[in-house]
């Protein structure tokens, strides 16, 4: 497209001369040639059309959600480390068993070795398949790559964040899933989603509130590894309201 809208303005802004319509169309050309390997695999095929491809064929509509997520936590920083990777493929052979392993590692190569992932489209329709309590999960278990390391670095924190906001998880369930992995002075009460100055009565309150929301139960259908991590979430809440307890003197 842009060959030919370029070609049009060199031939106007050069006299309405040839040779400038032919200077306006490659560089026309370049710009088609860059966009259109942004969102392009290895094979010329869009990611998008990959993505779904993959998520429908079997076990690999989770595992592709998770690929495609993934990858994009892991590129965060510019270097996907290799911690971060046995992170991933230790979650996806518990997960999924080990027979499927090289294939959903296939996928997650696929998304990696990308010049551009569609978080846009990607996160939409995953927002669109699943319940806000499976999407919280994912997250979970993208703050579990970035922390692989011991470190959660700012740029996989925005992306993490990005990808929040694109799948409609509420802003409050990533303060308190960002503040169970990057922790500050204040991280116990972000995890109940509350701030120091709340009361005691507020504090109760935010505890049975997020007690509830996080309870392990709520994903009980989507298989072990998923059970694990949000028994670790759900004591990641029942450590915060302990902590702040003991810090205030609360019965």
């Amino acid at each position: 497209m842009f060959r030919f809208i370029g070609a049009v303005i060199g031939f106007f802004l050069l006299g309405r001369n040839f040779f400038g319509a032919m200077i306006g169309f490659a560089i026309g050309s370049f710009i088609d040639s860059n966009v259109g390997n942004k969102t392009k695999g290895e094979n010329g095929e869009d990611l998008f059309d990959y993505y779904r491809r993959s998520a429908s064929q079997s076990h690999g509509d989770f595992a592709t959600m998770l690929s495609a997520l993934s990858a994009a936590v892991m590129k965060a920083d510019g270097r996907p480390l290799k911690v971060e990777l046995e992170f991933v493929k230790s979650f996806f052979s518990r997960q999924f068993g080990s027979q499927f392993l090289n294939a959903h590692l296939q996928t997650l190569k696929h998304f990696l070795e990308s010049s551009h992932i569609p978080l846009d489209q990607i996160c939409r329709d995953i927002a669109q398949r699943t319940e806000v309590e499976v999407r919280i999960q994912l997250l979970h278990f993208l703050f579990g790559i970035a922390k692989a390391d011991g470190h959660v670095a700012d740029e996989e924190i925005q992306v993490i964040r990005r990808i929040a906001v694109l799948m409609e998880v509420p802003s409050s369930d990533f303060e308190s899933l960002k503040n169970m992995f990057y922790r500050d002075v204040n991280s116990d009460y972000h995890v109940l989603g509350i701030e120091p100055s709340a009361t005691e009565e507020e504090i109760k309150k935010a505890y049975r509130q997020m007690a509830i929301r996080y309870h392990p139960d709520k994903v009980i259908h989507m298989g072990e590894e998923y059970q694990k991590g949000a028994k670790e979430k759900f004591q990641k809440v029942q450590e915060a309201y302990e902590n702040i307890k003991k810090s205030r003197s609360i019965a």
